[in-house]
């Protein structure tokens, strides 16, 4: 007789099934080297050149995902797979045989980081045969170097490898705007009152209004400024709408003026809409990375993985570090990457030389900050500031 599924194992399977459809072989290590990066965040004629300088007769395995929450998620179902008794295991493992996710590498957004860290979702790459890593940019060594905490530490291990950033930026109507903006203090012009779409995010807004004062997104203790709410609450009667998603079609419409943008969402509409422009904040602005982060699950590059799979892994992550990957990724990306400024003058293409972003960089860098982990108590302050203005 063959053994029955309890309840308990049944219910177990069940909530595998409803999160993603996955436990497809975790920790094969015959499985096929699999890479889940961001669409979009990588152009196609890089991973067929890649391919083409490899010339490995094994298939490695390229899965855009849409969303950086996505792939978030997959880290976590992944993970929690290893919680599952090895009777439910088998069992799921029949039923998904011919449908293997085990990713080797993913794209992660450096905002995810310390969650994915503190939850144990990733692990550190070893830098060593990285050949490119002492050429990154120190602000970006430093970005991910984290303790087991997920919090930024001199001496912590790296747990991400950087390939492309942008930062938030005030998107405009040119044809709208007696003048265009120059920096967050444009905002809280009169011109604006009731024009003007902020992102749902209190990180941003808070962040930029602290910004507008001198202050830096990563203060510890917002309650210590004293005119932030009162500049909070006068920015607040300045917005039409908040929204992370549909933020740029009432720009489009001419319904609002201006808008909080992130770049990735600004700069694909620029051809199409010549009237929209954008600046970077002089006082400076909010940085984003993607980086290529290694899921815990599948110990890609520890010592017992396969060494064609730590190969090839290493493999990519150099290949997106040399100097044709750069260029492929700053032209053909909506971000840029972070050693396009380390290339000579002469081989940075026509194109890009007037980068809003390598400008950026070539100029001054510090005054612009990642959003770096806060605190539980400085998180209550936000969230506490937030429901106080919006309310």
């Amino acid at each position: 007789m063959k053994p029955q599924l309890s309840r308990r194992h049944f219910l177990q399977a069940s909530s595998i099934i409803a999160l993603s459809q996955i436990l497809l072989g975790c920790g094969n290590s015959n499985s096929l080297t699999q890479i889940y990066f961001l669409a979009d965040s990588i152009p196609p004629q890089l991973i067929r050149d890649f391919r083409q300088v490899i010339n490995n007769r094994r298939k490695i395995d390229f899965r855009p995902q849409t969303q950086i929450l996505q792939i978030f998620d997959l880290l976590d179902n992944l993970k929690q797979t290893e919680k599952l008794e090895p009777k439910t295991k088998n069992f799921l493992s029949k039923i998904f045989s011919k449908s293997e996710v085990n990713p080797n590498l993913t794209t992660l957004g450096d905002a995810w980081l310390a969650r994915a860290i503190k939850q144990n979702l990733i692990q550190p790459l070893a830098t060593d045969n990285l050949s490119n890593w002492q050429q990154l940019p120190q602000r970006w060594q430093k970005l991910v170097k984290r303790n087991s905490q997920g919090d930024l530490t001199a001496d912590g291990q790296v747990y991400g490898a950087p390939y492309r950033w942008g930062s938030t930026v005030i998107a405009y109507r040119s044809d709208k705007l007696s003048a265009p903006p120059t920096d967050w203090e444009d905002l809280w012009q009169p011109e604006l009152r009731d024009r003007l779409s902020l992102l749902d995010s209190p990180r941003e807004v808070i962040g930029l209004t602290l910004k507008k004062i001198g202050q830096s997104y990563n203060i510890p203790d917002i309650r210590a400024i004293s005119n932030l709410e009162a500049e909070l609450l006068t920015l607040h009667q300045q917005a039409k709408l908040y929204s992370s998603d549909h933020y740029l079609e009432p720009l489009i419409l001419g319904d609002t003026w201006a808008a909080v943008a992130w770049s990735t969402d600004v700069i694909p509409l620029l051809k199409r809409h010549p009237e929209i422009k954008f600046i970077i904040p002089e006082s400076g602005t909010s940085l984003w990375a993607d980086l290529w982060v290694q899921p815990k699950i599948t110990a890609s590059l520890s010592s017992g993985a396969p060494e064609n799979q730590r190969n090839e892994i290493e493999a990519w992550i150099n290949y997106c570090w040399q100097p044709p990957a750069v260029k492929q990724i700053s032209l053909f990306t909506d971000g840029i990457s972070p050693l396009l400024s380390v290339l000579p003058e002469n081989e940075i293409p026509q194109d890009l030389r007037q980068n809003a972003f390598l400008n950026l960089t070539k100029a001054n860098l510090e005054q612009h900050e990642f959003l770096l982990p806060l605190n539980s108590e400085t998180e209550q302050q936000y969230r506490d500031l937030w429901l106080k203005i919006r309310s």
